[in-house]
């Protein structure tokens, strides 16, 4: 069974996030510039900053959608969540992986997508599940102990590009997972001088140069 206790708000927030169309306030992933990647140890450092398991990490690829990066987030308890959007439509590609499998048996218990609560309905298809619920729809992909999820809505995106767009996802290069995460903020204060706090020179000698209360003439 996939784990759904926690999601963040990336994805809480995502029909928000994804109907800025005509504006410029969805940041979109474009080609990245040609510039040496960090090595593997420094990008999953960056994944399990964000609370993400590194073999969890996915991308995909879908005519006319690109990622947008404010969607990429923890699913479940270490799981990864991103979301793809279509300038031309609007329309978007949720993308998300978490342990576990599917079976005939749980695959209608399973939610399609960020889930809706509404039944589920199953179809093999091959070595995928194609599920639908409430307008929505999906491909699951089971993997190695973990399993791939693609959905989006019936009205906005045809069966056949949803089963591209999942047969599609695959674990990202060191260039495409430098783009895919930010950077860590290595930016702490420094640590007290010999266990001292360290001095500041704008307090007055005596006194914390707390603003002085006491009632004068005019008070």
């Amino acid at each position: 069974m996939l784990r759904t206790a926690r999601v963040l708000l990336p994805l809480a927030f995502l029909p928000l996030l994804l109907t800025a169309c005509g504006t410029e306030k969805v940041v979109v992933a474009g080609r990245e510039p040609l510039r040496p990647a960090p090595d593997r140890a420094e990008l999953h450092a960056r994944a399990e900053a964000l609370g993400l398991a590194p073999g969890l990490v996915y991308v995909t690829e879908s005519p006319g959608f690109t990622l947008a990066r404010q969607s990429v987030g923890v699913y479940g308890a270490d799981g990864f969540s991103a979301a793809y959007w279509s300038r031309k439509n609007s329309a978007h590609l949720l993308l998300l992986v978490d342990h576990g499998t599917m079976t005939a048996g749980d695959c209608p218990e399973q939610p399609v997508g960020p889930g809706t609560g509404e039944s589920v309905s199953c179809e093999r298809d091959g070595d995928t599940w194609y599920r639908t619920s409430a307008g929505q729809h999906e491909y699951a992909v089971p993997e190695n102990g973990h399993l791939v999820r693609v959905s989006a809505t019936t009205a906005a995106v045809e069966r056949d590009a949803l089963r591209a767009a999942a047969l599609a996802a695959h674990r990202p290069t060191d260039v495409e997972l430098a783009g895919l995460l930010p950077p860590r903020h290595h930016d702490k204060p420094p640590p007290p001088h010999n266990g001292r706090p360290i001095e500041r020179g704008d307090l007055p000698p005596a006194g914390d140069g707390a603003p002085n209360n006491e009632v004068g003439a005019s008070g």
